[in-house]
């Protein structure tokens, strides 16, 4: 334990310092050369991709399809959609010369691409047979963050957005509903294991151009709130501001109603600081770039070889199994290195080991190690696996609950705010309330139904709890 203490900060007493030691001791990312962006080291890329593999099936199961769009976007085209550029004009990076000579007209690095969706679906879309169209695409944006933190808040991003066009507001409603709770909240419950709370923005936290917002909040360790995912009704807004109509059934033109929808490495400091302990990470095994990681401790051929056919008998069950036969590091370092990096299994094979005919493992979760045949590893440690991602997300749950206090006044919901979430009444906050929350960076984080749930599209409002918290 002193060991490592001297290697992470305090959990916690210093969670910020500690999520920075995390990024650098774990190997996940770096700081870019530009102020503000991120190199993601081969660790981290490969659970990117995990989420991206689990994200995109999700996505295709809806029916949508990927597309790539340009980076650059004109100016005139944010423009066009007065309240969508009034949103994002203070995060634009501008490119105002190319090739040596100034642009006849400015472009705009992508901070996301509604407009130019809209532009292309104008072209695309004609008649109602050509409604619904789905479409997403993975991508990278610009957006200049004044107080940047890797993962959480850089000026470049990945993400996926999704845009999509329909005949009527309510099929564009329902799609949008479909992909937050079947692609958003299902993968970061089920793949992530952080359980989420579904709920819609208030007015004044709403995307720029957007007449609805869904979110998935989610509590970190240190009681704050972080924004997951979300999903925009659009409304007609950039259908009229790009003329995005179609001919109906009967021949008459009708205005299409668009949505768009996104997630990006953002939930990388997501997984970080919803399970990570004073030791490093804890990542949960759906996730895990190795699953298992099995540790030779004494370099001698018996003991290697017997390490390599447990390797090859886990990967044949589909494990995700990784070999770590360095000898010449300490076993003590190797251990402390696979720890720090969130492996949810550690198998230790040594002589004495073999001797026994036992295998001893320990869970990344929890402490301790205990011992199990040799020949029963490869059917023991899928079910063990599918233990620690139910066990994780069950003590995901049981802070987000034991943190989460109702309150009817705004000066509880201040207090509250300190170690975690507060339920009020929204009838008691209103908007009024919310302002003067905000000057003590205190936030609605979403609105609920009562039972905890995703408001409909035209819940009445005067009947939903809001989820207050500060934020990251």
């Amino acid at each position: 334990m002193a060991e490592r203490q001297s290697i992470l900060a305090s959990i916690e007493n210093d969670f910020p310092q500690w999520y920075q030691d995390v990024l650098e001791k774990a190997q996940l990312a770096d700081n870019g050369p530009v102020r503000g962006t991120m190199v993601m080291r081969p660790y981290s890329y490969a659970m990117w991709e995990g989420m991206q593999s689990a994200m995109d099936a999700r996505i295709k199961a809806t029916g949508a399809e990927n597309v790539y769009l340009p980076l650059f976007i004109p100016q005139s085209y944010l423009e066009r959609e007065a309240q969508h550029v009034e949103g994002f004009s203070p995060e634009l990076a501008v490119v105002t010369h190319a090739g040596g000579k100034e642009l006849t007209e400015p472009v705009v690095v992508r901070p996301t691409s509604e407009t130019l969706f809209g532009e292309v679906m104008a072209k695309w879309i004609q008649s109602h047979r050509d409604l619904p169209m789905l479409l997403n695409q993975w991508a990278n944006v610009v957006r200049w963050e004044m107080r940047p933190r890797v993962f959480l808040r850089t000026t470049e991003f990945l993400w996926q957005e999704g845009h999509t066009a329909h005949a009527t507001r309510e099929d564009a409603a329902e799609y949008a509903r479909r992909i937050h709770l079947d692609v958003y909240k299902d993968f970061l419950e089920t793949v992530l294991a952080i359980p989420v709370l579904p709920g819609i923005k208030t007015p004044s936290e709403r995307f720029a151009g957007a007449i609805n917002t869904m979110t998935c909040e989610a509590m970190m360790g240190d009681g704050k709130a972080l924004q997951m995912a979300t999903s925009h009704e659009l409304g007609q807004n950039f259908a009229n501001a790009f003329g995005i109509t179609f001919s109906d059934a009967e021949g008459v033109a009708q205005t299409a109603w668009t949505t768009s929808w996104g997630s990006s490495t953002r939930m990388m400091g997501g997984l970080i600081m919803s399970h990570g302990d004073a030791s490093g990470l804890v990542l949960p095994p759906r996730i895990a770039p190795h699953q298992v990681v099995v540790i030779v401790v004494k370099d001698d051929e018996r003991t290697v070889a017997a390490a390599r056919t447990i390797v090859a008998d886990l990967m044949a069950t589909g494990v995700r199994a990784k070999l770590d036969d360095r000898t010449q590091a300490g076993f003590g370092r190797r251990a402390t290195e696979w720890e720090l990096k969130g492996v949810p299994v550690r198998i230790e094979v040594g002589p004495r080991d073999l001797d026994a005919g036992q295998l001893t493992f320990a869970r990344r979760d929890r402490a301790g190690k205990r011992q199990m045949p040799v020949t029963e590893a490869a059917t023991r440690v899928p079910a063990l696996l599918d233990e620690i991602q139910a066990d994780l997300f069950t003590a995901a749950r049981e802070r987000l609950a034991d943190r989460t206090v109702r309150v009817s006044t705004i000066d509880e919901a201040r207090e509250a705010a300190r170690s975690g979430f507060a339920l009020i009444d929204w009838d008691a906050l209103g908007e009024a309330g919310e302002k003067e929350l905000n000057r003590d960076a205190i936030t609605v984080r979403c609105l609920q139904t009562r039972d905890g749930s995703l408001p409909g599209p035209h819940e009445p409002e005067k009947d939903l709890v809001a989820v207050v918290a500060r934020a990251y």
